[in-house]
């Protein structure tokens, strides 16, 4: 694999050597480095190579009609943040991509500043315009629709969802979700005929989506959001980027955010924030679950709180919260 020190000057057209290099904490399915160039401007650089993918492999390639699918790798990525640049959307700018640079795709993109969840701990009175501008960022997102539900590069090639519907989506991978869960955990096990009897009596009560489909990051909390000098927030980690039911966004926002109506775009509709909260919750306990069943699970106690926690939430959904 090519020294970062080397393949990122050479792509934003500096033939030295990088000062200094430095990982960041990132995402658990590409590598993020700082670099600081030979004349003191610093970039952020991203890798897609196995190597920094921590998930326990086995599950076969990602489904690419499936809006759930492991969401990772520079096509995701350059189709996302064309489609956010275009709308207006604050991104790192896009000095560089290599897809194929004999180590896994390389991207050189700006270096934009901390995140919103470390300038929410730090300073909450910076934090605070930063949420507003995040606000008018979601109008614009949930206010651009398309007739196809799905991850943007499979719907922008013609690709259709799986799914009849969205929460015809959700549901299924909540059953999933669930399945697994109950495999690797026993509580989950005890609680799983009631746990899929409240998904399925969620997702019976859900009618027709009128109009179309919103576009929604799919994983918006603070640690997703760089603060720019200039006090806007540049959305990061968008390579899951789909065409879906706003109120899906809605019930991360509600989790990752404790003042979370300040964000609120759309009227939701309450049946399925019904079913995608719950739904959320279950994906919260299989995932972590499974990542800390992988051989290169990293911050292992973040990711069994994350689960715990969620675990306690859909146990306490179906009445199951006092005894566990």
């Amino acid at each position: 694999m090519r020294s970062l020190s080397y393949a990122v000057p050479a792509l934003v057209g500096d033939g030295r050597p990088a000062r200094a290099v430095r990982e960041l904490r990132g995402g658990t399915r590409k590598g993020v480095w700082r670099v600081v160039l030979a004349d003191g401007s610093r970039v952020v650089a991203y890798r897609w190579h196995p190597d920094h993918d921590r998930w326990p492999g086995g599950q076969g390639p990602p489904d690419p009609a499936d809006p759930f699918s492991a969401a990772s790798g520079p096509g995701l990525f350059a189709a996302a943040h064309a489609l956010l640049t275009g709308a207006g959307v604050r991104v790192p700018a896009l000095y560089a991509l290599e897809e194929d640079g004999g180590g896994g795709a390389l991207a050189v993109v700006e270096d934009v500043g901390p995140t919103l969840e470390q300038v929410m701990e730090a300073d909450p009175g910076r934090a605070a315009p930063v949420l507003e501008h995040l606000a008018s960022v979601l109008g614009v997102l949930h206010g651009r629709t398309h007739p196809v539900f799905g991850k943007v590069a499979h719907v922008a090639g013609g690709g259709a969802p799986a799914a009849a519907s969205c929460h015809e989506a959700v549901l299924g991978r909540a059953l999933a979700d669930l399945e697994e869960a109950a495999r690797l955990d026993a509580r989950v096990g005890t609680a799983r005929p009631a746990l899929e009897e409240e998904l399925c009596a969620r997702a019976a009560r859900i009618g027709p989506r009128p109009g179309g489909y919103a576009l929604v990051h799919g994983e918006l909390g603070p640690d997703h959001v760089l603060v720019a000098a200039d006090g806007r927030g540049a959305l990061i980690d968008f390579e899951g980027l789909m065409w879906f039911d706003h109120e899906w966004e809605h019930a991360f926002l509600r989790l990752r955010f404790a003042d979370h109506r300040r964000l609120a775009t759309r009227p939701v509709d309450a049946h399925r924030m019904g079913l995608y909260v719950l739904a959320l919750d279950l994906s919260l306990v299989a995932g972590p679950l499974r990542y800390l069943a992988g051989p290169a699970a990293l911050d292992r106690g973040v990711m069994a709180g994350i689960a715990e926690r969620a675990l306690g939430r859909a146990l306490a959904s179906v009445g199951c919260g006092g005894g566990w």
